[in-house]
């Protein structure tokens, strides 16, 4: 299973919870690849030009395949390149911020931004992510300057968050919740409500309004992946986003498992693409 980000992250997270399930009913020990870099189109492309044996799946998001060909030139096509598996669950931004960072709610930020305009960083994972796209709009949205930083995967922006190195971070909270928790880092705003944080308002309780914006993880394999494959590790993954335990155990990650059919899941691409197209067209976004 290649997982397009470092260890550490929401995205490894997620994935490795699915393949620890997958390897019990599939009866098959499941290897984690790490292929971090480029907003995680390095390991979306290691999955497009694997054999299509039902020996390689990839853990697609919302980045390597609806957002990066709008604002990246990529080696694959997000709708063509893969054989879309399940749809494994979505989750929210959070807008967390480094503990020393003097804003404590989105007022506070959007005045201390307007204040210090070019002062402060916001940190993201590669401008073909939606967190990037993200970080955009909210800038138009609010009328603020603040400075992007790259970084490889949100496991190495922690660091420099608590530090102060860098000051804002829109980030899932599979893997900054505890962070969060801990007082290591401190939530300012989620895009939609979540369990994890229940005392988070949202960007539209915050005075934001329209900026409800959701992220999503998928399974997937290489396209020519034969159908009876693809069905069989459909099956068995659905059966577990769909129990019990497996809801619990996404909810434990800020996560709402989904588990839609092949079908559903390449519609969701589809329809994300032609979403987020309008939307990096109206920020003025191109491939570079």
């Amino acid at each position: 299973m290649v997982i397009p980000f470092p260890p550490g992250g929401g995205t490894d997270l997620v994935g490795r919870r699915l393949a620890a399930k997958l390897s019990e009913t599939l009866g098959q020990s499941i290897v984690i690849d790490n292929r971090g870099g480029a907003g995680g189109t390095i390991g979306a492309d290691t999955v497009a030009k694997a054999h299509a044996d039902g020996y390689t799946l990839g853990i697609a998001t919302s980045s390597t395949h609806p957002v990066a060909g709008l604002v990246m030139k990529i080696p694959y096509d997000a709708a063509r390149s893969f054989a879309p598996v399940t749809l494994i669950g979505i989750t929210p931004y959070v807008l967390v911020a480094a503990p020393s960072f003097p804003p404590n709610n989105l007022r506070e930020l959007s005045a201390h931004l307007k204040t210090n305009a070019g002062k402060a960083n916001v940190a993201h994972v590669g401008t073909g992510t939606l967190g990037y796209l993200v970080t955009e709009a909210f800038k138009v949205a609010t009328g603020t300057d603040i400075v992007p930083v790259a970084f490889k995967g949100s496991s190495q922006v922690y660091p420099d968050l608590m530090a102060n190195r860098v000051q804002l971070f829109f980030d899932n909270p599979v893997a900054s919740v505890p962070h969060i928790k801990a007082g290591k880092l401190k939530a300012l705003a989620v895009t939609l409500p979540t369990a994890q944080l229940p005392d988070t308002p949202t960007m539209e309780q915050a005075g934001l309004k329209g900026f409800a914006h959701g992220f999503w993880y998928g399974l997937v394999a290489p396209a020519g992946t034969p159908a009876a494959i693809v069905e069989r590790i459909y099956k068995d993954a659905a059966d577990y986003l769909h129990s019990a335990a497996g809801q619990a155990d996404y909810s434990a990650l800020a996560v709402e498992a989904v588990g839609s059919t092949p079908q559903e899941f390449a519609a969701t691409i589809r329809q994300d693409i032609e979403r987020w197209g309008k939307v990096a067209k109206a920020l003025g976004l191109q491939p570079q």
